[in-house]
């Protein structure tokens, strides 16, 4: 096996750990916890809608 290929796996795997670590590091910025906020709302908001429509729909029946 040729000895630049143990150099060249390091320096990706170096490289994909910088990329890792910095984009974790961008992702938990505090700009971002607003838009992560109204995210992890969306599925309780379609649970409610689809609540809604079926209450509307057996209160319809029920005419």
């Amino acid at each position: 096996m040729n000895p630049i290929w143990g150099h060249l796996v390091g320096v990706s795997t170096l490289i994909l750990m910088v990329l890792f670590v910095g984009l974790w590091i961008w992702l938990w910025r505090k700009r971002h916890k607003k838009v992560f906020d109204r995210m992890a709302k969306i599925p309780m908001e379609d649970e409610l809608s689809g609540q809604d429509s079926k209450s509307n729909k057996e209160s319809k029946h029920h005419e």
